[in-house]
């Protein structure tokens, strides 16, 4: 996400003022915490994701299925030349 721990530490923060995550101590390490999603945060994640899933299926409406399998390859090979400059 390119962004600090400071950063991740805010956000975390208004997830759980909104009372979308809830925040426990790692048992393997007291330093480290455990972010976990409450029902209302599955609640909306869920939404999200349907909303998200709707929005791909729109975009790729303008082309048929053989279409989508040669995109889906070249994704593929895209994600895989990426990593391998990692």
């Amino acid at each position: 996400m390119l962004v600090t721990t400071g950063a991740i530490t805010k956000r975390v923060d208004r997830l759980e003022a909104r009372g979308l995550v809830s925040r426990s101590v790692a048992e393997a390490d007291s330093r480290g915490r455990l972010i976990t999603l409450t029902a209302e945060g599955v609640e909306l994640a869920d939404e999200l994701i349907a909303v998200h899933l709707d929005n791909q299926r729109r975009l790729l409406a303008g082309i048929d299925g053989d279409e989508q399998s040669q995109l889906a390859g070249l994704l593929e090979r895209l994600t895989s030349t990426l990593a391998a400059g990692e």
